[in-house]
């Protein structure tokens, strides 16, 4: 009985520690920078945020934040809604992101992502990106690093570069 019940137990404590984590991430973005998408990238130079509407309905959004030292632009937020992946939006927005980078004359464009689904490492590598590093057992907001969350939550936060032109 102990054997047939212990994976049971084991994915369910995998799953609640992911959706609680995810949800409280989630939680914290919409108390930073997405609560105020206007003085976030609207305002801020070399910030911008674009939208992807189908129908009527908002389906995807990506955001750019410059920074101006280092003449880099940070691609930030990109997501597509569940039920239209798959359709080119988000290769639409990244574009979009790559064509402000080189408009407003940045060397390089970086992002850094946990996405665990292949699609989206995919997706970037699509655009040019190459992947530059890895950073193991990464925490995001919202993680309170008990035990519990070490042994049935970790990420690995990949970040990636593509080079516009050289300085």
């Amino acid at each position: 009985m102990l054997a047939c019940c212990m994976p049971i137990f084991l994915l369910g404590m995998r799953y609640y520690y992911s959706r609680k984590i995810i949800l409280n991430h989630l939680e914290c973005a919409l108390h930073t920078d997405m609560s105020d998408i206007e003085k976030y990238y609207m305002k801020q130079p070399g910030s911008c945020f674009w939208v992807a509407v189908l129908d009527g309905k908002v389906v995807g959004i990506v955001a750019a934040r410059g920074n101006e030292e280092d003449n880099v632009v940070e691609l930030r937020r990109m997501s597509v809604d569940s039920s239209y992946r798959g359709k080119g939006i988000a290769k639409a927005l990244g574009r979009k992101v790559l064509e402000y980078a080189m408009l407003n004359h940045y060397s390089s464009i970086v992002l850094g992502t946990t996405a665990v689904k292949i699609a989206a490492h995919k997706l970037y590598e699509s655009l040019g990106f190459k992947h530059v590093g890895v950073i193991e057992n990464y925490s995001v907001p919202g993680m309170t690093h008990s035990l519990l969350e070490k042994i049935f939550f970790q990420l690995r936060y990949h970040r990636y570069c593509l080079q516009l032109h050289e300085e």
